[in-house]
């Protein structure tokens, strides 16, 4: 949330926008993991808790209810929505940076990002990834579980990967304020063509991202993980990440109510990037069926040429949907402005909720679909009732809730 939001003045139609765009993208992450379990192409059986690769990290419950539409409907969510956070976390950094200097700044990172983490991974993990055992366990006790967690060569973390890579950017960020004290400004000079020349502020962002991500994608493929630790990465985009949070950092320093985000930016041409978004996800789906159809075997010109479509789809979806937020989302909601309250702590509690949901609904003779959207409901309801909760706790126990006038989300 901006500054005037926090501070319960009146927000621009813009910064109303992608603060509760911010609030949505939780309900996204939540549909997509509640959707995981029923995906089309998954195997027959769940994957083993302690043989490599460890594909449960992924796909934590599998499901003998299969559905090709929630398939399409996380692969989509898959091409842009994590890179959506990192380009939206980037947004306000420059401001709080300049807002707060940088010790202050540290430390809110610090109580924001790292100590949710540790707790996060530390407690709650552990508890949701118990369904994950029992799917395939010979010995169902907790004792031998918790035996079997602690072999594991890596501590499980989640979709709280998310929060240390994010912590990461925060930090080069600050170093880069340390030594250039003014490199906000200069991204914000890059980022004014944005409104003025989008073509060219678009082509530039295109190629940067083929530059950061296509070499890494053919190195490890897309879809490989490493992990140290609790600490897991996808590792083809690390460098893709990175660039859309100071692309986002660029737009933030420039100002959100002008150029791109301003009335005749995005919002103008919102109709033009809907339509590229679904184009390039059509055309990264294809190009993604024959490299999956050459098992393993694909030419290196049709691998280069899935990766830079994955470029392309990511760019066009992320700024279709901020299209779409700007035009149709810069309308207070009351129970939008609850939601964003308590949207950081929803993230942080909604994956223990989501496999427990997920691993009771096993035995149910349901369509996918219906499976999906009762996770989805229960997930909601726990985590968004839990978060709501623990902000009524004392502020030093309240650790993922947010006082109402602090601005929901990671960022």
């Amino acid at each position: 949330m901006s500054e005037a939001a926090g501070s319960g003045r009146r927000q621009s139609p813009a910064s109303l926008a992608l603060d509760n765009l911010r609030a949505y993208v939780i309900l996204l992450v939540l549909a997509f993991h509640s959707s995981l379990a029923y995906l089309a192409f998954l195997p027959a059986r769940p994957f083993a808790f302690d043989s490599p690769p460890f594909q449960w990290r992924a796909f934590p419950i599998v499901d003998a209810h299969r559905s090709i539409a929630l398939e399409l409907f996380c692969a989509w969510q898959d091409v842009f929505l994590m890179t959506l956070f990192f380009f939206l976390s980037g947004l306000f950094v420059w401001p709080s940076l300049q807002r707060k200097g940088i010790p202050d700044f540290i430390a809110d990172r610090m109580r924001r990002l790292a100590l949710p983490f540790a707790l996060s991974v530390a407690l709650l993990m552990p508890v949701a990834q118990y369904p994950t055992y029992l799917q395939t366990a010979a010995s169902p006790g907790v004792a031998d579980y918790l035996r079997h967690f602690l072999a594991l060569p890596f501590w499980p973390c989640g979709p709280m990967w998310f929060l240390w890579l994010l912590l990461c950017a925060d930090l080069v960020a600050v170093g880069l304020h340390a030594v250039a004290p003014r490199w906000g400004e200069w991204l914000a000079r890059l980022s004014s063509a944005a409104g003025a020349r989008p073509i060219r502020y678009f082509a530039w962002l295109l190629a940067a991202s083929a530059v950061a991500y296509v070499p890494l994608a053919l190195a490890f493929t897309t879809e490989a993980w490493g992990q140290f630790g609790p600490f897991s990465f996808q590792l083809s985009r690390p460098l893709h990440y990175a660039l859309y949070f100071f692309a986002g950092a660029g737009l933030g320093a420039y100002g959100i109510e002008r150029g791109l985000f301003a009335p005749s930016g995005l919002s103008a041409r919102w109709r033009i990037w809907l339509g590229l978004a679904l184009g390039s996800f059509a055309l990264w789906l294809a190009l993604t069926a024959l490299v999956v159809t050459a098992h393993g075997a694909a030419s290196l010109p049709l691998q280069v040429m899935d990766a830079l479509s994955f470029v392309l789809a990511c760019l066009c979806n992320c700024f279709g949907v901020l299209a779409a937020a700007l035009r149709f989302a810069a309308r207070r909601r009351a129970w939008l402005d609850e939601l964003k309250q308590d949207a950081y702590g929803m993230y942080l509690v909604h994956y223990l909720f989501v496999i427990w949901l997920q691993y009771a609904l096993l035995p149910a003779a349901m369509p996918a679909v219906a499976k999906a959207l009762a996770v989805f409901a229960g997930t909601l309801a726990l985590s968004w009732g839990t978060t709501a909760a623990c902000r009524r706790l004392p502020a030093r126990f309240a650790l993922i809730g947010r006082d109402r006038r602090v601005a929901a989300g990671p960022s």
